[in-house]
């Protein structure tokens, strides 16, 4: 056995210069010398070889961080004692694990065969002298001598951690030996050398033995244990072949010899005992059948015994084993003690006879010497006394509860006998033991006839063995059937040792003594000398107050028979003394039995009225008193002098006792102002103020009197809840007068705490001298109760803290003229000691100690974490912590420490704090809780905080210069986040995931949310995200674990999952941001990816996985696959959720209840509405007490039984949901992530399509059952309304790059199956009515949704390139269907299976609701009425009514709208869905049925009557220019006009299309709007500033007025002449502006608006300008279109025609820009001239050829897309990419997709250009020829008198009655003056104008356009008739 031999040296010298080979790396290292030299060091300090000292070494570097201000050399030393402690308790725990006699581990089998065989060997190695030789070596003091030479010891804890691990490390050892002899005697020589070993043993110095040599006298008491054979178990043949004392003669020959002839020992008393035991068991043995072989030393048991009483054997035992600290650590020394004890009381009854006659006749000695005067003889034995006092000490303490004094009480005596003899007979069921019966016996029989001298030991011994519930009972009854019969004579009969006895001598003494009670009115209050009470009877008194203190301590039914015996009245008797002048001592113990009496809270209030009578603490002054009586003076005057104070803590235990059974309000009633005020001033001003001052012969005692005291303060704070009650002044009336009542104690105490009273400086001061002494390390008298001294205190500060805000808040509300502070603020002052502002660290300082004192480090985080709330405080804590380094890095480790702790456990529950190991574990985990929630709150507040300094971030520089280290490296100091990180990652590299979230889930929660929280928070995201990517992998390494599942706290894995799904979410957007492909890449496989995952090295994965083959309808696919980790986690959120049902009361009203539970409602940190469930019992408690009458005092656990339940299960159920909120959120995070911030090239198309639908159709499966909550629906339906976005996105793109549906015609649209696409339509369509009524808001989501997926199916804007005109129209009907009409019909049939229900909903909503998801309803109707070929929907929304409704809400928008046009508007709500309104309204009209539904609910009378029309607003654009949105967002009044306009007039075009049938109709009353609000559109007409939107409203009026103001509208309608001239007078207007506008476009402004198009806005000019074209051209044709209506409706033949222009053909516009037009110089000048409409014609030829040469380039860029220069390419992009630098950035696939679709647009433009220049030339050669036509062969230039009649009478029939010309003026005015000089000009200038050149071109153009149109050579027609007008000569 090489137990601790240290290996032989080696040299290492070498290793600075050559170098030293390292296991696992190449070559040889070199290493600093330093190290070397301190290697050797170590390697001569403990003896081992170089190569091991240096290998400790470096452990000692590597493990430095963890142990503060340390070197490697001194953690070496730490790591080298520990790993010996290590080996120690490896060899204890295997021998432990043996099989054998006394206890075992259940383990199995073959595990026990293995570890016994193994220790067998050991010890057949010789392991009891390596043991015994070690523990002999090994002292603290010696390996403290050679470590201080060298030096090797550091600060104080260092010495303090060294020492401990040496007395372990020897402890450990003895321990082993001592567990092999409980399982298996050792061997002859191992048990001679134990015995050699103890043979040399000393005492320590109290007289002791140290625990280490108990533990080897245990081992020997074990060795010499036979009783175990009494037990008969199954094994004890075996074990008794296995006892070398039955099976070898040779062993019992030698232990005997060496334990009755060896010589004596150097302690005495231990030789004594062994020889005790070994009498004990030769004496066991003598009655064993083997025992005959023995009787050479059998016999000797009686000398041997006598032997070990000679040397005072049972006082050893009492001083020397009972003493040591370690005996009541272990169980089996306590049960090898009792079993010597009794087996020495049961085995050897002569000697205890002996020793009784012994004891008999010294107590004749003693009394005879006594009554002589002489001196007591020197012969007295006391062996009887000290076996009393043994058994006395032995049971009184019982710390793992096993009641063994039991064996000492029958318990088969008759309680109702009180005769002695009867206890034995006919009541036992069964014979008690034998043993037992003896032992009772001895109990008896000592008692009887007791001698004097043995009265106390007999008293003392009773009390250890009443020790217990049944122990004290079987003890009462002893005592009890000790008394006389009959009470009245007892002098006669009855024991000494009986109740009887007792409490008569108890009334005798107070009796006598209550004579000399001095007369409480003299002035002076003297102490007389005692009288009565001798020292003896004083010592007798004490010993019985302490046995009737144990007794009624245990058992509850003894208190209360005591207290109510009509006789003895024990508690009048106790309070009568405590009057009388008896010594301090015995008055301190009256009042701890007053106090156990107190325990039973029916005792304790009559308790209270008691003392308050008898003035113990004079409460009441009488009126002529002048100093104060009672306790206070003891106190003062006696204690005080004394320098002990035994009264003041009995006291303090009474009230500590009593205020936890009752309290009553009313003390002191009708004497005094009622309440417990003089109490607690008593015991704050006289007994805790001055506790440091006084004087104290015990120095333990200073701090007992501080912890009872503060003991009292912790309960009063604790059971003190503020009432608004407290903060009222009242009064009570007494003895006729009014005097102030008194405040609850515990308000008093909270005033005091919250200013800076001395109770708080003193606390302060207490808390700063404990922190003090515990860094000294240093055991000294008082430690234990300084510690809870403390204790107390922290849980003062915390209480005041936990209830100040209530104190505070009621305070201010009662205006009460109280001051206080806050106590943080309070904590910040400055201490008397240090002159410092130093208690809050002080308070942290705690968390250092938290190995020795684990509450007080938890009350202190508590502290801190409250203080933590407050933003100002926490700037000045960080001062304060880090203002001296060495505090700071104590702090900073004392956080760590607390967080590393391995003993900390999670779960257990609160109340259960019987075992004090559970407790500590429940304490330590909670005091974790409390750092990270402290974390967690200081992160929320700006920096610098604690919680950045804690984890290790800078807070003297800016945080985001941080550079995070792993602990160790470059000097970084272990801190809070390593600390978290460590707990995080353990077992993280296991399959089974990390350990924590399994073993402690809300640590784990709160772990992760810290982590979070650093990731999020911008200044520490960077250093932190970049730390646990490089150093840690932490993300990927906790993500590949996800789901978590822990079924008993689904709670807290979801919030786990949340945060650790958020953190990841940052994650991925700052690596796509930052380009770290390969680490987006990694994370993104690891949460998506649905093939088996091999774990790849590198964390890369193959190519070959990325371009997978899909196959058919993926959904089911046939490769094995696994589940994507992004569903599983999906999976693990369950979306039911069981709702507590309503609660069912017999009692109460529901409703009240519920009232009540909604009062006691509040928002916990974590944002949870939950119900206080403690405040809720106490309402219910006061209640429920109010009641009266017998049925509610049945019914009162009933209701809060079924209440606080049911509120508890309410709070269960709202964090559950809570959680699972969180979590879908955090997970649609990730997803929403995933598919918009990462890099799109990283998840192939077809890949995220597939993705998209799996996420999509999973989600919508759970949403869709039935018992889905609610509250998860939104969440759900934002995920949905993101991913359906995406993928309508991924598939459109897919189709722009070029698989267009022709290609994927067959197996659906794009690499998603069509399938897949009508699964998730059906599931979207069902989640939309599983909505019901309700949800509205969620619909929003669902029909933005629905939208994005009807868009998949929606053409994508194809190229005009003319050609298709070509195509018949048979080719047309015959051509196969393509993808995207056959994806449209499928989704409309699905829709359609719907039926009206969805109808129902969807129309609802647009009406009505909320406006989003109105506008969104809306579009959605408009979408599904565009592909609905069969009209249903828009049958059931005519039918339904909904469409009048909505008709009817645009003259309730009007009021709204005009509030649009305001300079600042409000919300642009109203604007918006008007828009959508009209979109919709517009789509209904492009049938002709709907157009005409329309009318017929009365849609233009409606927008007749709007107002908003006619608020046109100014244009003065210097005035509008300051209230300019700069964001852009906010439209300018005037487009927020048009954006009301423009959609009605295009609304009024669509109709007049639409409606061919009922034209008539619908232009009648378009007319009658434009009349209307014809002031407005004159205004619009005349409109001085041309630019894009006015142009766009001219397009559109122009096109309304050429259909609608003709002369034919107001045929059929019935109205009277007046209001039909004014119409007229209306309708001509409009002509004349027409015209006037004609010109300024055609001629005079034609060129300027073109430039200005080109100038006008740098940014988007391209766009700009088209439109600005296509409006010009759209107005010029409109207009073209008008004049061409007017001229055919006027007539069929030219000669009847009317003339819209003049014959003149000059040019338009002069030189200077002026134009001719703007002049009246003619009185006909305001009639355009034909030369306006020739000069129209020339420039649309040329516009026409030039738009013609555009579409052909554009349309071959299109072609050869990808032959395009990057340059163009890059011009093209810039048209639809705003901003200079946006080109740049997009890649190439991205710049070529907007190339495309900037070619498509600028086709389209052109395409419909060329389609308005050809109808303006056709018009204009119409019109042309007509007045061409007119003016050269029916017009007769003569005087106008003659030339009119003709003319006016061809003209007038063909008039109705009711109308006027509608162009007079061009009749009246231009004709009367055309002469003939003017036609001949016509002539000539027209043959000028209309020459070859431009026929040619006229020509042209028809030859490239009209070909595929359906008008062709119509120009050709035309120009051949005006050619031959020209040609022809005048008749």
């Amino acid at each position: 056995v090489n137990l601790f031999c240290n290996q032989q040296r080696e040299k290492v010298r070498k290793a600075s210069t050559e170098g030293i080979a390292i296991q696992g790396q190449q070559g040889a290292r070199l290493l600093p010398e330093q190290l070397l030299n301190e290697a050797f060091i170590l390697s001569d300090l403990f003896d081992i070889g170089e190569l091991a000292a240096l290998e400790l070494l470096l452990a000692g570097e590597n493990q430095q961080p963890h142990f503060l201000g340390l070197s490697r050399g001194l953690v070496a030393v730490l790591l080298y004692w520990d790993g010996k402690l290590c080996v120690a308790n490896s060899l204890r725990s295997l021998i432990q694990s043996r099989h054998g006699k006394t206890f075992t581990l259940e383990l199995s089998a073959e595990l026990v065969a293995l570890t016994t065989g193994f220790t067998d060997e050991l010890m057949g190695q010789g392991l009891t002298k390596r043991i015994l030789t070690l523990v002999s070596e090994i002292s603290v003091t010696r390996e403290f001598e050679r470590l201080q030479k060298e030096r090797g010891l550091g600060n104080e804890k260092h010495r303090k951690e060294v020492s401990d691990l040496i007395k372990e490390t020897r402890q450990a050892l003895a321990d082993s030996l001592f567990a092999w002899t409980c399982q298996s005697p050792l061997s002859k020589d191992d048990t001679l050398a134990l015995i050699g070993h103890l043979e040399t043993v000393t005492a320590e110095a109290d007289g002791s033995l140290d625990s280490v040599n108990l533990a080897l006298v245990m081992a020997l008491l074990y060795c010499l244990d036979v009783s175990f054979l009494e037990q008969g178990t199954e094994d004890r043949e075996d074990l008794l072949q296995a006892l070398p004392l039955l099976t070898e003669k040779q062993y019992v020959s030698s232990v005997h010899s060496r334990l009755v002839e060896g010589g004596p020992w150097k302690l005495p008393g231990l030789q004594a005992v062994c020889r005790l035991a070994w009498s004990l068991a030769l004496r066991a043995l003598s009655q064993l059948p083997q025992g005959l072989a023995l009787v050479e030393f059998t016999e000797t048991d009686e000398a041997l015994a006598d032997q070990a009483l000679l040397g005072g054997v049972f006082l050893f035992m009492t001083e020397g084993m009972l003493g040591c600290e370690g005996f009541s650590h272990d169980e089996f020394y306590t049960r090898r003690l009792h079993s010597l004890i009794t087996d020495f009381l049961a085995l050897m009854p002569m000697k205890v006879k002996q020793m009784r006659n012994r004891a008999d006749e010294d107590a004749r000695l003693v009394h005879m010497s006594l009554q002589m005067g002489s001196e007591l003889p020197s012969s007295l034995r006391k062996d009887l006394d000290h076996l009393m006092i043994l058994i006395g000490e032995f049971y009184s303490k019982d710390p793992f509860g096993l009641e063994l004094a039991l064996e000492f009480w029958c318990p088969t005596e008759s309680l109702q006998q009180n005769s002695l003899q009867g206890s034995y007979l006919g009541m036992a069921m069964q014979r008690p033991p034998h043993k037992q019966v003896v032992l009772s016996k001895f109990v008896r029989q000592t008692g009887d006839l007791l001698p004097p001298t043995l009265y106390i030991p007999y008293l003392r011994m009773l009390k250890g063995l009443a020790n217990g519930p049944q122990c004290a009972h079987y003890c009462f009854s002893l005592l009890k059937t000790n008394g006389a019969p009959h009470g009245e004579n007892v002098q006669v009969t009855g024991s000494p040792v009986s109740w009887e006895h007792f409490f008569h001598s108890l009334m005798l003494y107070h009796e006598n003594l209550r004579r000399d009670l001095p007369n409480t009115d003299a002035t002076q209050y003297r102490l007389p000398p005692i009288r009565g009470i001798t020292q003896r009877e004083l010592d007798g008194l004490t010993s019985f107050l302490q046995l009737l203190c144990t007794i009624i301590t245990w058992s509850e039914n003894a208190r209360l028979a005591l207290c109510e015996h009509p006789q003895w009245t024990p508690v009048v008797v106790m309070l009568g003394l405590l009057q009388c002048s008896v010594q301090p001592v015995l008055k301190g113990e009256l009042l701890l039995c007053l106090a156990a009496f107190g325990k039973s809270p029916e005792i304790a209030a009559s308790l209270w009225q008691s003392l308050e009578y008898t003035q113990i603490l004079q409460t009441v002054r009488a009126p002529g008193q002048k100093q104060v009586a009672g306790i206070e003076v003891e106190l003062n005057e006696i204690e005080s002098s004394c320098e002990e104070y035994p009264l003041t803590r009995a006291f303090c235990q009474l009230i500590s006792t009593l205020i936890e059974s009752a309290l009553p309000v009313n003390l002191g009633a009708g004497l005094r102002a009622p309440g417990f005020e003089p109490y607690l001033i008593f015991l704050r001003d006289a007994v805790f103020l001055p506790f440091p001052t006084r004087a104290y012969r015990r120095a333990a005692e200073k701090w007992e009197v501080a912890d009872a005291v503060l003991e009292v303060f912790h309960k009063l704070l604790r059971d003190y809840e503020p009432q608004p009650s407290d903060f009222v002044q009242e009064t009570v009336e007494l003895l006729g007068e009014q005097v102030l009542a008194h405040k609850p104690p515990g308000h008093s105490l909270m005033f005091h705490l919250l200013n800076d009273s001395p109770t708080l400086t003193l606390c302060l001061s207490l808390l700063g001298e404990g922190v003090h002494q515990l860094d000294t390390y240093a055991t000294f008298p008082g430690k234990k109760q300084l510690e809870s001294a403390v204790l107390h205190c922290l849980c003062l500060l915390d209480l005041a803290l936990q209830k100040e805000v209530a104190f505070m808040d009621l305070l201010r509300e009662s205006q009460a003229s109280l001051i206080v502070s806050p106590l943080e603020q309070l904590l910040q002052g400055v201490s008397a000691q240090s002159r410092r502002a130093d208690h809050i660290v002080s308070i942290a300082r705690y968390l250092y100690h938290s190995s020795s004192n684990p509450e007080a480090a938890f009350q202190s985080a508590k502290i801190l974490r409250h203080i933590s709330r407050y933003p100002n405080i926490q700037n000045r804590l960080v001062g304060d912590f880090t203002h001296d380094q060495a505090v700071s890095d104590k702090l900073m480790a004392g956080f760590v420490e607390c967080l590393d702790n391995e003993g900390a456990e999670e779960g257990l529950e609160k109340g259960d704090d019987s075992d004090p190991a559970k407790k500590e574990a429940r304490v330590r985990h909670e005091t974790q809780i409390h750092i990270l929630n402290l974390l967690i709150t200081s992160l929320e507040l700006k920096p610098p905080n604690l919680a950045l300094y804690l984890l290790g971030y800078e807070v003297k520089k800016p945080v985001s210069s941080t550079n995070l280290q792993d602990a160790g490296v470059l000097g970084c100091p272990r801190s809070c986040l390593h600390a978290i990180l460590s707990l995080l990652q353990r077992g993280s590299e296991r399959r089974s995931g990390p350990v924590l979230t399994r073993q402690a889930p809300h640590l784990a929660e709160l772990c992760y949310q810290v982590i979070y929280q650093l990731c999020a928070c911008s200044e520490t995201s960077g250093p932190t995200m970049r730390y646990l990517r490089t150093s840690q992998d932490f993300l990927f390494s906790h993500l590949q674990h996800l789901p978590f599942i822990l079924p008993g706290d689904q709670i807290s894995a979801l919030s786990q999952m949340s945060w650790l799904m958020k953190t990841a979410a940052i994650e991925l957007r700052v690596t796509s941001l930052n380009r770290q492909r390969s680490h987006t890449q990694r994370l993104l496989n690891l949460l998506l990816d649905d093939q088996p995952h091999t774990q790849h090295t590198d964390g890369e994965t193959g190519m070959e996985e990325e371009s997978r083959s899909v196959s058919g309808f993926l959904h089911f696919d046939t490769v094995s696959k696994v589940r994507r980790k992004l569903l599983s986690v999906l999976d693990a959120i369950d979306f039911s959720q069981d709702v507590p049902e309503l609660l069912q009361l017999d009692f109460f009203e529901r409703t009240q209840i519920e009232q009540v539970i909604a009062n006691c409602e509040h928002v916990n940190e974590h944002g949870h509405t939950v119900c206080n469930v403690k405040l809720l019992h106490r309402v219910l408690v006061a209640e429920v007490n109010a009641l009266q009458g017998m049925a509610a005092i049945g019914q009162r656990p009933l209701l809060f039984e079924v209440s606080v339940d049911q509120v508890v299960e309410r709070n269960r159920v709202r964090r559950s949901l809570s959680a699972k909120r969180h979590a879908l959120q955090s997970w649609r995070g990730l997803v929403e992530t995933l598919l918009t911030a990462c890099p799109a090239d990283l998840i192939p198309a077809d890949d995220r399509q597939l993705i998209i639908r799996d996420l999509l159709l999973d989600l919508h499966d759970k949403v869709c059952l039935s018992d889905a909550a609610g509250e998860l629906m939104p969440i759900v339906a934002g995920a949905v309304f993101t991913l359906t976005a995406h993928l309508s996105q991924s598939v459109l793109s897919e189709q722009q790059q070029g698989a267009g549906p022709e290609a994927g015609a067959s197996s659906g649209f794009a690499s998603i199956a069509n399938s897949a696409l009508h699964l998730i339509l059906r599931k979207l369509l069902d989640f939309i009515l599983c909505t019901g009524g309700g949800f509205q808001r969620l619909r929003a989501h669902l029909y933005g949704s629905l939208l994005y997926y009807l868009q998949i199916a929606q053409k994508p804007e194809e190229p005009d390139t003319l050609q298709q005109a070509g195509k018949s129209m048979w080719e047309r009907l015959t051509a196969p269907e393509d993808g995207f009409s056959k994806l449209q019909r499928e989704n409309l049939s699905i829709i359609e299976s719907y039926g009206t229900a969805l109808m129902e909903v969807v129309c609802r909503d647009a009406c009505d609701g909320h406006d989003i998801g109105r506008m969104l309803a809306l579009a959605v109707l408009d979408r599904v009425l565009s592909i609905d070929r069969q009209s249903q929907w828009l049958l059931y929304v005519c039918n339904s009514g909904y469409l009048r409704v909505l008709v009817e809400s645009l003259r309730q928008d009007d009021a709204a709208l005009q509030t649009m046009l305001s300079p600042q508007p409000p919300l642009l709500k109203p604007l918006y869905i008007y828009e959508s309104k009209m979109a919709l309204l517009m789509r209904v009209a492009k049938t002709s049925q709907g157009a005409v539904e329309l009318l017929r609910c009365g849609l233009v009378a409606q927008l007749v009557e709007c107002q908003v029309f006619d608020m046109v607003p100014d244009s003065d654009s210097h005035r509008m220019f300051g209230q300019r949105d700069p964001s852009g967002f906010i439209p300018s009044p005037q487009d927020r006009y048009r954006q009301i306009l423009l959609p009605a007039l295009r609304l009024f075009q669509v109709i007049l299309t639409s409606t061919t049938t009922h034209h008539q109709q619908g232009a009648a009353q378009v007319l009658q709007w434009l009349i209307v609000h014809a002031d407005t559109i004159q205004g619009l007409l005349r409109c001085p500033e041309l630019s894009k939107g006015p142009l766009q409203e001219l397009s559109l009026l122009t096109g309304i007025i050429s259909r609608t103001a003709l002369p034919g509208a107001l045929e059929g309608q019935d109205v009277n002449s007046a209001v039909l001239l004014e119409f007229q007078g209306h309708i001509s207007r409009f002509q004349r502006q027409c015209l006037s506008l004609l010109s300024r476009l055609a001629g005079s402004e034609r060129e300027r608006l073109l430039k200005q198009a080109e100038i006008a806005a740098p940014g988007d000019p391209a766009e700009r300008r088209e439109e600005m074209e296509v409006a010009m051209q759209q107005v010029c044709a409109n207009i073209m279109e008008y004049c061409q209506t007017l001229l055919l409706q006027s007539s069929a033949q030219a000669q009847f025609s009317i003339c819209l222009f003049s014959p003149s053909v000059s040019e338009p516009a002069s030189r200077d820009g002026r134009t001719d037009l703007a002049l009246p110089s003619a009185p006909y000048s305001r009639v355009p001239g034909l030369g306006l409409v020739l000069f129209l014609l020339k420039n649309s030829a040329a516009d026409f050829l030039r738009y013609h040469q555009s579409h052909r380039q554009a349309l071959g860029k299109l072609q050869s897309l990808e032959q395009l220069p990057p340059e163009e390419l890059k011009e093209l992009c810039a048209a639809l990419v705003s901003g200079t630098g946006g080109v740049e950035k997009i890649s190439s696939v991205q710049r070529s997709l907007l190339a495309k679709r900037r070619l498509v647009q600028l086709i389209n433009n052109r395409a419909k250009l060329l389609a308005l220049c050809s109808y303006v030339i056709e018009t204009c050669l119409f019109v042309l020829w007509r007045h061409l036509e007119y003016y050269l062969l029916y017009c007769t230039p003569t005087d106008p008198k003659d030339s009119l009649l003709p003319g006016a009478s061809a003209y007038r029939p063909r008039l109705t009655d009711g109308e006027a010309p509608p162009n007079s003026f061009g009749r009246a005015l231009g004709l009367s003056r055309v002469s003939q000089q003017d036609l001949e000009q016509l002539l000539s200038d027209m043959g000028a104008g209309f020459g070859e050149p431009l026929q040619r071109k006229l020509l042209e153009v028809e030859g490239l356009y009209s070909q595929v149109r359906s008008r062709y050579t119509f120009i050709q027609a035309l120009v051949r008739r005006i050619r031959g007008l020209l040609r022809q000569p005048k008749s």
